[in-house]
């Protein structure tokens, strides 16, 4: 098997290091991650500027590619051609933060998944609360059984796998299959003055939590289970089709 691996946390991440060391077992692992931190980068694509990919090592000292781009982008030049090896599944993490409901939207763990989908290769996010310190092997070796899963028994078209695995100290065992839940955000609006009198903006606010609702993301999660989470990247709201179609919208003559 040949596993490309990314993250979004940049090329010196640890979960990325504990993650390609976890895979090595299973085949070829080929690393392309950002030269940076692109966390909530969401599905971002560079289109108007020149990319870069430079030979690097992790620190353990296996051969790794550095990109100047997002982990969209590092999935997207692998799988157009930089990568000259056919590449049977693409693998994004470990993510030290769990990636639950609307975060997938944001998440740059979750979309490098989604570019290699797009592709038409499997991908598979991996996240987790890593706690402190962090501890990402017991995750990473959950990551390599879900990968072997994949290449045993494969993936609907269209489809990734957003996993996401408990703290160490609260893994009951198991792992369900599991919905994307329904994240609650508590966003604020900072507004300060920088030293010249300008106003400036954080994003603030209390943290976000979810709705535990069984059977999703959030619930399995909550009782220490592994969550395991089929994503598609068809967003039409089927349930919405019937009742538009009998909106009369005025269209100009």
């Amino acid at each position: 098997m040949h596993i490309l691996l990314t993250n979004d946390d940049g090329i010196g991440a640890p979960g990325l290091l504990a993650l390609r060391q976890a895979l090595a077992p299973l085949g070829k692992v080929t690393v392309v991650a950002p030269s940076r931190n692109y966390s909530a980068a969401g599905h971002r694509k560079t289109m108007h500027k020149p990319l870069r990919i430079d030979e690097t090592q992790l620190s353990d000292g296996s051969p790794a590619w550095v990109c100047s781009g997002a982990p969209s982008d590092c999935v997207a030049l692998a799988l157009l051609g930089f990568v000259k090896e056919k590449v049977d599944v693409v693998v994004s993490g470990i993510n030290p933060h769990a990636n639950l409901g609307q975060d997938v939207t944001y998440s740059g763990t979750v979309t490098a998944a989604i570019e290699a989908v797009i592709a038409g290769v499997p991908g598979v996010a991996v996240s987790t609360e890593a706690g402190a310190p962090p501890n990402y092997a017991p995750t990473a070796q959950v990551a390599a059984q879900v990968v072997q899963a994949v290449a045993q028994y494969g993936l609907s078209p269209n489809t990734l796998l957003n996993v996401n695995v408990p703290p160490p100290a609260e893994m009951r065992g198991g792992y369900r299959i599991t919905r994307q839940g329904m994240r609650l955000y508590r966003d604020e609006l900072v507004e300060r003055l920088d030293p010249r009198g300008r106003p400036y903006y954080w994003i603030g606010g209390e943290m976000p939590s979810g709705i535990m609702e069984e059977g999703t993301d959030f619930w399995a999660l909550e009782r220490g289970y592994i969550s395991i989470t089929p994503l598609q990247l068809d967003l039409t709201a089927y349930q919405a089709m019937a009742a538009l179609g009998q909106w009369k919208i005025s269209l100009p003559a």
